[in-house]
């Protein structure tokens, strides 16, 4: 792992559990997690599917709540704001990247990446600026006016990952980024990433059971059956 300074920790979970009730069945998402991430970290969380590594990334992007513990994110205990607080961190701090891409499938790749400054409140010239910096940095500036169903799913993936990064984040979420990817495309994603991560100093952390990131990583967490093990 490269000596990136110091960094002062940006998510902290404290004895986290997460249950979800299934008819009459109380399932156990999470059982106590402890965990804190650092500024500038790469950062992945492996497990098989059901593991829970997805529900702790929902909990970690305040689209969720535990059941019981503490999540701080940049020094805010997440676990007790109210939502006009917890939705203004949260776009404002965190960025995210889901597997199935999530692009608004009207809207060219200039417009994906732009949609999240204008829910901000970016003036439109500040927007331009930075869409067209945060594209040109993801590779597709040759691009800029082409819809999802025009571009491949490696393309799709960098949409997503400019989307993400163009708010200036603290925090990038990746759920399984590479999961709809063939081996080559991803290996090229994963370089992107840790590039922007490099470059950014921006956190990221995935959630996977794709082998490749772990190479990745500076730090690899391994949840089983809702514990890190």
């Amino acid at each position: 792992m490269g000596n990136k300074g110091k960094r002062g920790v940006v998510i902290l979970l404290e004895n986290v559990t997460k249950e979800y009730k299934l008819g009459k069945i109380i399932v156990n998402a999470l059982r106590g997690i402890d965990l804190n991430i650092s500024q500038g970290e790469f950062v992945s969380i492996c497990g098989p599917s059901g593991s829970g590594k997805s529900t702790l990334l929902n909990l970690m992007g305040c689209l969720d709540v535990p059941t019981s513990g503490r999540i701080h994110i940049q020094n805010n205990d997440v676990t007790i704001l109210k939502d006009g607080d917890l939705s203004r961190l949260r776009n404002r701090t965190i960025g995210f990247i889901f597997q199935m891409f999530n692009l608004i499938p009207v809207l060219n790749t200039f417009e994906n990446v732009e949609y999240p400054l204008i829910i901000l409140g970016i003036s439109k010239k500040e927007r331009q600026e930075r869409v067209l910096k945060t594209v040109e940095d993801v590779g597709l500036s040759n691009f800029i006016k082409h819809r999802p169903d025009e571009l491949s799913g490696g393309q799709r993936q960098r949409v997503a990952i400019g989307r993400a990064l163009v708010t200036n984040p603290k925090i990038i979420l990746a759920d399984e980024p590479t999961a709809n990817l063939d081996s080559k495309t991803g290996i090229e994603v994963l370089d992107l990433m840790k590039k922007m991560n490099e470059e950014h100093k921006t956190t990221f952390i995935f959630s996977t059971h794709d082998p490749k990131i772990m190479n990745y990583a500076d730090k690899i967490y391994i949840i089983s059956d809702g514990r890190m093990t």
